[in-house]
Order: C-alpha cells, then sequence, then structure tokens
C-alpha cells in the first residue's frame, strides 16, 4: 500500500493544483485542447464570407495548419491525436481554397491521402463516407467542405432533407433525419447549399425544397444563439457559414446575411492567439461540477472558499424556459454558461450531484432537475444526450455513462426511506436493467462520449466500466454479479506499471488511472490492485505527469479532444478517496 503521508501529500498537491485553476468569479472555466479540424473549418468560412477582411485570420490559420501537420502528412483532431481522413481532408480542403503557397506541406499531405484514401476524388469521397456509415451527420459537411473547395464534385455529396426542418419541433423524432439531433443548423445550412449545387431528378422533391428554402432558414435564424456560434463549436459554425455562402442565390435573403454576420462574429471572436480555433469554447459547467464532486469524495468541500458563489453560479445556468434549439423543457443544465450550450442527459445530473454536496439537501433546483431527466428518458430504459426518441444513430442513442450519471443523481434526491415517486423508483430499476443488459461479455461497459485512440475502434471500456460502477457503488449493490464481472475487468486490464489505459495493452493515462482506482478503493476486495495504482497516481504527482491531459474525450460526430482539467479533477477525486477511506481505517 501506498505510504499514508505521500497519499495525502500527493492529495494536497494535486487539490491545490485544481483549486488554483479557478476564474475570480470562483468557479472553473477550464481549458479545451485546440483542434486542427476547428482550424481548418474557420479558415474556410472565413475566407468565404470575406476574403480581404479576414485575410490575417486566415493566413494565421493555415500557418498553424503547417507548423502542426503529423510526420505522417495527415492531421489528427487534437495536437496529440493520431491523422484521420476526416481531419486531413479538411485540412486539405482549407489549403486549396485560400491556395495556400506551401508545395511541402501539400505533398505531404498528398501522400498521405494517397495512401490512406486512393487517388480519385471518387475514392476518396467513399472513405470519408464509408467512415461513417449511414450517420451523415459528419460525413455530408465534410464532402460539401471539400465540393467547395474543388477536390470533390458535388455529385459525392448526399443530399440531406432540409425542409423537414420546417416540422414542428416535437415531430423531429418521427421524422427519420439522417442527421443526429444536435445537428438541426448543419441539416439547414448544408442541405440548401447541396441542393443549390446539386439538384435533385425528381421535379417534386425541388419544388418542395424550393418552397422549404425560406421557413427552413427562418428556424436556423431562430435557433442560432446570440453568441452567433450555434452549440458554441466552431466546426458546426463554419459549416453553417462556409454553406451559405456556397448556396449563391441565398446571400441576398435577410436570414441567410443575419445568420453569416453573427457566425462570423463567433468565429473571429474565437480564435486563439497562436491562429488556431478549439472546437468549442469551454466546458465550464461540467469542469466545475467535476471538481466540486471531486472534492465531496475528499470530504473536502470546506477547502471550497467559493462554495457559495459556485452555488449560485450553477443556479444560474440552469434552463428555465423552453430551450428553443432543442425544444427541451426547463429544468436541465448544459455543459457550458454560454448561451450555445444545449441540456444534455450528462451535465445535469453532475449538477444535480454537485448542488446536493454544496447544500447537503434536496432542493427544488435538483428536482427540477431530475424532472428534465425523466422526460427524455428512452423507451429502452437508458438514457440518451440531448432528446428522447433519437434512437437511430450512435450519437443519439442511450449510454451506459449517461445511465449510470442519471440513476446516480435520481438516487441523490430520493429520502432515506418511503414513500418514494413511482417514476424514480422505476427509472433507478430499469436504469440498472439497462446497464445489465449492455455490459460486455468481459463484464466491461462502453461509454458514448469518451474514447481512446490506442484501443481498438477508439473504444474506451475502462472509463465506461469506471462510470457505471460508480452508480452500483452509489445505490448499494455491489454485490450484484454485474458489478462484479466488472470490478474483475477493471482488475484484468491493469496495466503492469499499475495504471491503467483506456482498454487493455493501451498506455496508462492519468484520466483512466484515477477514475478506475476511485470506484476500485470501495468495490475492490484486492488492495494490491488499489495499491498500485495508488502508487502510480502518487508518482504522477510528485513528478507533474498529473498535469498531461490525454485525448480521450468524443466531441460531437466523435471528434476527439482533451480537457486541460480532466486529470487534475480526477486525480482528486480518487487520491482524495482514497485518503479519506485510509483516515477512517
Amino acid at each position: 500500500m501506498t505510504d499514508p503521508a505521500r497519499l495525502r501529500a500527493a492529495y494536497a498537491a494535486a487539490r491545490d493544483a485544481l483549486l488554483a485553476e479557478r476564474v475570480p468569479a470562483g468557479h472553473w472555466v477550464g481549458e479545451l485542447s485546440t483542434s486542427a479540424l476547428s482550424t481548418a473549418t474557420a479558415v474556410m468560412a472565413l475566407h468565404l464570407a470575406d476574403a480581404p477582411a479576414h485575410r490575417a485570420l486566415v493566413a494565421g490559420g493555415v500557418r498553424w495548419l503547417a507548423d502542426h501537420q503529423n510526420p505522417d502528412g495527415g492531421w489528427g483532431d487534437t495536437t496529440k491525436s493520431f491523422s484521420n481522413i476526416s481531419t486531413t481532408m479538411l485540412c486539405r480542403a482549407a489549403l486549396a481554397l485560400v491556395a495556400a503557397d506551401l508545395p511541402d506541406t501539400l505533398r505531404r499531405v498528398e501522400a498521405y491521402l494517397t495512401a490512406h484514401a486512393g487517388t480519385t476524388p471518387a475514392e476518396r469521397a467513399e472513405a470519408i463516407r464509408r467512415r461513417y456509415g449511414t450517420d451523415r451527420t459528419f460525413s455530408v459537411p465534410i464532402l460539401m467542405a471539400c465540393a467547395l473547395a474543388g477536390l470533390v464534385p458535388w455529385a459525392e455529396v448526399p443530399r440531406l432533407p432540409f425542409e423537414l426542418a420546417c416540422l414542428p419541433q416535437s415531430w423531429y423524432r418521427f421524422a427519420r433525419l439522417p442527421v443526429v439531433s444536435y445537428a438541426l443548423p448543419a441539416l439547414v445550412a448544408i442541405g440548401q447549399c447541396v441542393h443549390a449545387n446539386r439538384r435533385s431528378w425528381n421535379p417534386l422533391r425541388n419544388v418542395v425544397r424550393w418552397l422549404a428554402r425560406g421557413r427552413s432558414l427562418a428556424v436556423l435564424r431562430r435557433i442560432q444563439p446570440s453568441s452567433g456560434g450555434y452549440l458554441e463549436a466552431t466546426p458546426l459554425t463554419s459549416f453553417v457559414v462556409m454553406a451559405l455562402m456556397g448556396t449563391a442565390s441565398g446571400r441576398r435573403q435577410p436570414a441567410v446575411s443575419s445568420v453569416v454576420t453573427e457566425g462570423v462574429r463567433f468565429l473571429v471572436s474565437s480564435v486563439r492567439p497562436d491562429g488556431s480555433w478549439p472546437i468549442d469554447t469551454n466546458l465550464a459547467t461540467w469542469v466545475t461540477t467535476l471538481s466540486v464532486n471531486a472534492l465531496a469524495a475528499a470530504d473536502d468541500l470546506d477547502a471550497l472558499d467559493s462554495r457559495d458563489a459556485i452555488y449560485n453560479w450553477l443556479l444560474n445556468q440552469q434552463y428555465t424556459e423552453r430551450h428553443p434549439y432543442t425544444g427541451a423543457d426547463p429544468g436541465g443544465w448544459a455543459w457550458t454558461d454560454l448561451p450555445g450550450g444545449v441540456p444534455d442527459c450528462d451535465d445535469t445530473p453532475g449538477a444535480v450531484l454537485a448542488v446536493k454536496h454544496l447544500t447537503g439537501q434536496v432542493t427544488a433546483e435538483m428536482r427540477s432537475g431530475v424532472r428534465w431527466m425523466l422526460g427524455v428518458w428512452n423507451s429502452d430504459w437508458g438514457f440518451p444526450t440531448f432528446c428522447r426518441g433519437w434512437g437511430k444513430l450512435p450519437f443519439d442513442r442511450s449510454g451506459s455513462d449517461l445511465t449510470a450519471h442519471a440513476i446516480r443523481a435520481i438516487a441523490a434526491i430520493r429520502p432515506p426511506s418511503p414513500p418514494y415517486e413511482k417514476r424514480e423508483c422505476m427509472a433507478l430499476a430499469c436504469g440498472v436493467h439497462y446497464l445489465s443488459d449492455h455490459q460486455g461479455t468481459d463484464g466491461s461497459w462502453l461509454p458514448l462520449w469518451f474514447g481512446n485512440q490506442h484501443a481498438p475502434d477508439d473504444i474506451n471500456p475502462v472509463y465506461g466500466t469506471a462510470r457505471v460502477l460508480a452508480a452500483y457503488r452509489d445505490l448499494g449493490r455491489a454485490d450484484a454479479p454485474e458489478c462484479q464481472r466488472g470490478v474483475t475487468y477493471l482488475r484484468s486490464v491493469q496495466n503492469a506499471d499499475g495504471g491503467w489505459g483506456g482498454a487493455a495493452g493501451c498506455p496508462s493515462s492519468v484520466e483512466e488511472t484515477a477514475v478506475a482506482v476511485e470506484v476500485l478503493v470501495d468495490l475492490e476486495p484486492d488492495a494490491e490492485a488499489v495499491g498500485r495504482g495508488l502508487a502510480w497516481l502518487v508518482d504522477a504527482v510528485e513528478t507533474g505527469r498529473f498535469r498531461e491531459a490525454s485525448p480521450i474525450g468524443f466531441y460531437f460526430a466523435k471528434l476527439w479532444y482533451f480537457e486541460k482539467l480532466y486529470p487534475l479533477i480526477f486525480t482528486v477525486a480518487a487520491l482524495g478517496l482514497a485518503a479519506r477511506r485510509l483516515s477512517s481505517r
């Protein structure tokens, strides 16, 4: 077992580092990784919107892309990511659109694309479509960008039924849209762009889409947040801007002009000093609730001198009106405090738990958050991210990590004894049943919003299993066979160095080691395995490695990101809980 004095010292160092990351208002904002994909799309959007006005920003973005090309000639989503065909094609499109004079960069990217996607435009377009299958959320925007840059013909870009955006919001889940729920702006803007450049052979469909242009553009303008950035996301906003600029006849329409102007304003305000763009502005609400809950795990909220300020700030982030973007009922929380956020079923339970820890009681705001979660509860008994019933595409389906988080929050508002709310009881029982049904044969669970680039198919069963086991722990179901199999799985994939990666054989990371250790402290009877994990984390703190963030996060459409605060937060939770348990023995 790790020396208790070293453990406590390491915890204190990690805690102090985390507390030092707060902004003056008392909460956390964090820092998302910069992104080649975001930078490429922003460069294209600004160039198409007004090349002379944005010449300096475009040049800075191109320079950043050239400086951060991977050795193999491609680009990954982050500066720590492996090259992938999607980001590389977008970077190539940006360089082509602005006619970048970078012969060595272009030679190397062409070599990468030839090796991984073929030589012809048709082969490269097919490589993009193959990567995403039936989900057109990201394949169509990429191919549209490539068509705008002249890299592929418009015939390679699938059409999107933008006319469906004219339906009442409550009908969307029945319309079998080819994009996920959060991609409505892309459906409208890109659908119109493709229609303008590639008319359907069906005259009736052409008439319907011609009639739907104005109304769908009104929807696009209505759901644009005051910041100008859809979901506060550079890629989505950039795709919308470039799509509308690629619709020649639409540029004269007031709705188009307004959306483009506001979108460009967002992009200009989002650029970083080095000339790059992140995938999103921030995850302020998410990292704040994670930080509060980590300190609560350590029973160290007294160290948080901004406790009241955080509580009031969190309450101000709860939605009290129906959301214009998704039509979500009031009560939920988004990942950010900015106007482009959308309530979801990971941030809402995180906020419910944080409010419980900050107040020590069940509040009306917590109950409202749980009601919101129950409102999106799926018929498969799991919880999705944003909307109920949009379960056909990967990032709209129920997720094990989301379901585990939701039932932990629901359990947190239940009184210690009956009577219990019937719907809450059903959600807890059915949620556990969902988790049981979705456990892998090896005992693991897969998360929806986290992955590992070293693992097969980019999965992250270590993160997913750890998050689900936290629900079994909190519900007092540590003896359940599913829980025991999950614990056995985590033990079986521990690395020889004592740490964990995303799956068996993956390099150990701070984030994955910390989430595994945090649950095993209470669930693993084998003290030796926990001790080795703690030793790995203590050494990471003592050497400063605990600040090294890994690209384990999935953003929309499976875009990789890393967050500066994740390793600090997860380390505080793991070491703090371990030190707390040690003190109680």
